[in-house]
């Protein structure tokens, strides 16, 4: 919400230091264009109810603003409505400072964070205090029955305004719960096999490869970024492009794997692919995990397309399910490099099992969805719909679970889209 975040943010006197330190032009952008409907949109609303703690900022009649920490169980600030926030507020010291603020004046703003993500959510809003005489309906839908503290009232918050910032100086920190579950994911994991008979280079591929950088995406999926070994530019590929790698098995025996290019073609010197790992598959993806560290060399093929984005100008729309994103996000940021039209859907269970959430968000706000089907608040894609609005034109790729592929095929035939418009690519 660009506009209605800067009405609320630019005033003169930030203007005029925007200004000084030569800023001023890069977010003026920001306050231009008609009014904004603002509204939460499935990734704002999942983010919320994953939170179990959030910072409110009130104002006091002195003028002075006052901060406080709100915890309690994960999803206790709640949404009520794509404009509309609450929580329960417990009882607490008894000095009311923020709901006493509220009487004079009920301007909020909150900060949510996901540490561990390196996310943070600013909301800035008008706050109204409900109780049970005068509101027991909605004082119902805030409380938490399995959550034993007293409720005091409760506090609802209509959304006026709110922003995503840059993650470059959050501190990851992590919960006792998700320290937890790290260490019982580490503990699963299957000991590097002794591969001292694996040449310290597989593959026979006539391009030399080196690991450059490893990123930890989820849980589960870790970005890789692969250059060459000895420094030369690497060959170009076009969005949609895999590259196929050799892998060193637990039992010492090699295999091949391909896995997508993730980024559009605008670095020659860095291939960056991501790899699920699937505890339960053949072995291939649990040995890159375990096996591949900076320095990690292998050769390789040039990279293959079977999956190429259209040349022309049509508009597209990309449809992507779990780590069926990887050759999406390369052709949504090749689409928005030359100013083609778009629209990426990307569904998956939840937030934290997707990769390039984030990334995907601060780039293409407005040209995204996300669809959650395991969060506290669950929201599906409407196949049929989107194609159904899709113009005669659109070109539409789709790649992720081969449910999620046929369900577009069948959607596209029942309407009547011819198949040479639906590209697809399966991922298990």
């Amino acid at each position: 919400m660009a506009r209605a975040f800067a009405k609320i943010s630019f005033t003169p006197n930030v203007q005029a230091v925007q200004t000084e330190r030569g800023s001023r032009s890069a977010y003026r952008a920001a306050e231009l264009g008609d009014a904004e409907t603002v509204a939460l949109s499935e990734f704002e609303q999942a983010f919320i109810a994953e939170r179990d703690s959030f910072y409110l900022a009130t104002v006091s009649q002195t003028g002075w603003p006052y901060v406080q920490h709100r915890g309690g169980p994960t999803g206790f600030l709640k949404v009520l409505d794509e404009q509309t926030i609450g929580y329960a507020d417990f009882s607490g010291n008894r000095q009311y400072l923020s709901v006493g603020n509220l009487r004079g004046d009920d301007r909020v703003s909150l900060l949510l964070m996901d540490y561990p993500g390196r996310q943070r959510l600013k909301i800035w809003g008008r706050a109204r205090v409900v109780n049970e005489r005068d509101a027991p309906d909605l004082l119902t839908r805030l409380e938490l029955p399995d959550f034993r503290a007293p409720v005091e009232r409760g506090i609802v918050i209509r959304v006026e305004a709110y922003d995503w910032n840059c993650p470059k100086y959050i501190t990851p920190r992590y919960s006792q719960r998700e320290v937890e579950a790290l260490l019982v994911q580490a503990r699963q994991q299957q000991p590097v096999a002794d591969t001292t008979h694996v040449p310290a280079a597989p593959g026979n591929g006539p391009l030399p490869l080196s690991v450059s950088g490893i990123r930890q995406l989820t849980p589960s999926i870790r970005a890789y970024e692969l250059r060459h070994a000895d420094g030369a530019p690497l060959p170009a590929f076009r969005a949609g492009a895999h590259l196929r790698v050799p892998i060193a098995l637990p039992d010492g025996t090699l295999t091949n794997r391909a896995y997508s290019l993730t980024d559009g073609a605008n670095d020659p010197d860095c291939y960056r692919i991501a790899v699920l790992r699937l505890d339960d598959g053949d072995g291939g993806s649990c040995a890159v995990h375990a096996g591949w560290q900076l320095g990690t060399r292998i050769n390789v093929e040039v990279p293959e397309n079977y999956f190429p984005l259209h040349d022309d100008g049509r508009p597209a729309l990309l449809i992507a399910g779990g780590i069926g994103i990887t050759p999406i996000k390369a052709m949504a940021e090749t689409l928005a490099a030359r100013g083609t039209e778009f629209q990426l859907h990307y569904s998956g269970r939840t937030p934290q099992q997707m990769a390039f959430v984030n990334d995907l968000q601060r780039q293409f706000s407005e040209r995204c969805r996300f669809y959650f089907s395991q969060a506290q608040i669950p929201t599906r894609l409407d196949i049929p719909g989107l194609l159904g609005k899709a113009s005669t034109d659109t070109v539409i790729y789709v790649c992720g679970p081969t449910r999620l592929i046929e369900s577009v095929r069948q959607a596209a035939r029942r309407l009547g889209i011819a198949d040479e418009r639906v590209q697809f690519e399966s991922f298990i």
